[in-house]
């Protein structure tokens, strides 16, 4: 993702994320909730670094039977790490959830991040009652390493996958 892009989808300009991502959003998309999951620091932490804030994020874009780009979700991390383990996070829009979205796009990422120097694990969070993240996780080949209090959530389980 791209700056502009980000800058776009945090301000709530859709037609300007349309364009840049060459793209059709979600009808929710942008909304309040999508940017605080996806993007753990201000805008103008983003702006002072995005080379480290956006490392790694991407796009899950689909195209339909006449060619269309849509957007149907998001994979990112929680910027380039400096301890080399990275945290990732992922979303599927409603209508594209239970195809393996997620998962695919997923290990894409995960894969690519363990392969990029410096780069030791990827880990993910989730609370334990959300079952489809947990498939997503199993899936992608992380083991459960710890829990990590969340001041809303409670508990979530921290899975990991190393190199």
């Amino acid at each position: 993702m791209s700056l502009s892009l980000v800058e776009a989808v945090i301000l709530g300009l859709r037609e300007v994320a349309e364009r840049l991502s060459e793209a059709e959003l979600p009808h929710a998309w942008p909304n309040r909730a999508l940017v605080e999951r996806a993007f753990c620091a201000s805008i103008d932490a983003i702006r002072a670094d995005p080379e480290t804030r956006l490392w790694g994020d991407r796009l899950i874009i689909r195209r339909d039977a006449r060619g269309g780009r849509h957007v149907v979700g998001s994979v990112v991390f929680h910027g380039r790490p400096a301890d080399g383990v990275a945290e990732v996070a992922y979303g599927v829009e409603d209508g594209s959830q239970g195809e393996g979205i997620a998962t695919e796009a997923t290990r894409a990422c995960v894969e690519w991040a363990l392969a990029e120097p410096g780069i030791v694990a990827v880990q993910a969070t989730t609370v334990p009652w959300h079952t489809s993240s947990l498939r997503v996780i199993e899936k992608l080949g992380m083991d459960r390493v710890g829990v990590r209090d969340h001041e809303v959530l409670g508990d979530l389980l921290v899975f990991e996958r190393r190199r």
